[in-house]
Parts: structure tokens; C-alpha cells; sequence
């Protein structure tokens, strides 16, 4: 595990409500400071396959998520792929993005690569699985995932009423 702020490891512990594991590093930051996203190792230190790079972690923004998940969006997404060659092409494109920093970050910290054909995330390339994914590759790396971009447009402002875990936690 590389070198990850023990403030910024508890805020993450507190916010999944367990240790993080595998962190690389925090990949982003929600408007109110705290990360939101981690980047994770391809593998646990018991080397366990651990194919979510990108680790959506702020439970406001994950309930919302969960919020869109419900409404259906992910069977319209899905359906949009046969329609759109366009929208294919860009989602499969992030499938590959992901797929190439899952390698490198692998090759960064000295495990062994994942098997290939190892599923990326979210459902990607062929249908919208986990939005929760999609977002997070999104927020880790602005303007690759189609659909993690439509959902985080759809997101209310997860961060308006102040950071998800309290400062007096974070020590």
C-alpha cells in the first residue's frame, strides 16, 4: 500500500464503516474536502483478485446513487448501447481505460496483473451494472465514462450539507 494520509485513511474508514482496503491513493475529493474516491490495488496483500480500481467511498454520494439505481436508469442505459454506436464506442473506450490503469497500477505495486478477460467495472463494455462504479471512474478520471458522467449530472449535491464525517472523527 502506498503512502495514504492517516487522516484522509480514517475519514475513509469511518465512511465505509470498516478498514479500507488495498488503498493506493485518494483519487478524488468531494467539493468538501474528504476523498470520495480511492484507487485501489488490483490485488489484496493475501494477493485476492480486487478487480474495482476506482472505490466510490462518501455514503451521500453512494445513497444517491443507489437512489438512481432504483429509478431504472441502468436498463435505459443499457438499452441506449445497441442504439448509439457513438455512446458504445465512448463506453467502451472507458472499459479500456480502466482496464489499462487496473494493469499499471498492478505493475506500480509489483503484483501480478489480473487475468485477462477480468471484468472492469460497472458492467462495462456491454451493459450498466453498478453506477456506483461507473461514478467513481468518472470522478477518478474526468471525461472518460459516458455514463458515469450522465448519472453524476443526475446527482443532487451530495456535499451541501457538510462533509459525511465529522472532523472530531478524523483523529
Amino acid at each position: 500500500m502506498r503512502s495514504v494520509d492517516p487522516k484522509d485513511l480514517a475519514a475513509i474508514r469511518e465512511q465505509l464503516g470498516r478498514e479500507p482496503r488495498a488503498v493506493r491513493r485518494v483519487a478524488h475529493r468531494c467539493p468538501c474536502g474528504l476523498p470520495d474516491v480511492v484507487e485501489t490495488a488490483p490485488r489484496l496483500p493475501d494477493g485476492t483478485p480486487f478487480p474495482t480500481l476506482f472505490y466510490l467511498t462518501c455514503p451521500r454520494a453512494a445513497s444517491a446513487i443507489g437512489r438512481l439505481e432504483a429509478s431504472g436508469l441502468m436498463k435505459r442505459m443499457t438499452a441506449r448501447l445497441a442504439e448509439d454506436p457513438e455512446l458504445a464506442a465512448a463506453y467502451r473506450a472507458a472499459h479500456e481505460d480502466y482496464l489499462t490503469r487496473r494493469e499499471r497500477a498492478a505493475h506500480e505495486e509489483g503484483v501480478e496483473p489480473l487475468p485477462e478477460g477480468t471484468q472492469s467495472a460497472g458492467g462495462m463494455p456491454t451493459r450498466v451494472k453498478c453506477l456506483h462504479a461507473l461514478v467513481a471512474h468518472e470522478l477518478a478520471v474526468p471525461g472518460v465514462n459516458p455514463f458515469g458522467r450522465e448519472a453524476l449530472e443526475q446527482l443532487p449535491e451530495w456535499w451541501a450539507k457538510g462533509p459525511c464525517v465529522p472532523e472530531e472523527r478524523l483523529r
